[in-house]
């Protein structure tokens, strides 16, 4: 199973228009996806679901985490890192079973210039930790707001290219 993680609570997000595009351009190639985006976490997370604690709202998504076998992290750029947020949903899930020695690919994007790529590496660092094999291929996407069209697609060229690229490459890897 792939699961796409859209890495950001905040509705009406690009990171979810990413993720969205990510889900169809690999369904064109032969992979089905599903998403998941932060914006389905319980509103009650930080009480309900850390320290060994489980909610019933939570129980779905941890076993979605449990099945997967490949995650594609769409990841946008919050105060030069990555969403505390998404930290907060892996510290959320059970450990080994949700993300030991399975495999991922990263995305990051910012409305900046430099595609997230600091968040990105820090979150490698995560990563690695939880010994979740990361693509080497990580695709940063920066003026998030300059590389959509109207059908909330990539257009431009290089962004085309490497993007595709990367997707070959985690449907193989």
């Amino acid at each position: 199973m792939v699961t796409i993680i859209s890495g950001t609570n905040r509705p009406g997000s690009n990171t979810l228009k990413v993720a969205k595009y990510y889900q169809k351009v690999l369904s064109e190639k032969g992979l089905q996806a599903n998403i998941f985006s932060l914006e389905q976490l319980p509103e009650t997370l930080i009480s309900s679901d850390l320290y060994g604690k489980r909610s019933q709202e939570f129980e779905p998504i941890q076993e979605l985490m449990t099945k997967t076998s490949k995650f594609l992290f769409i990841i946008p750029e919050y105060n030069g890192s990555f969403p505390g947020v998404l930290k907060t949903f892996i510290d959320a899930c059970q450990f080994p079973e949700s993300f030991y020695d399975k495999k991922a690919a990263l995305v990051g994007i910012s409305s900046g210039k430099y595609g997230n790529i600091r968040g990105i590496d820090h979150f490698g660092g995560v990563c690695s930790y939880l010994h979740l094999n990361v693509l080497p291929l990580r695709i940063h996407v920066s003026a998030i707001k300059m590389e959509l069209n109207e059908l909330e697609d990539f257009f431009k060229e290089d962004t085309l290219k490497f993007t595709n690229q990367q997707m070959d490459k985690f449907i193989a890897f």
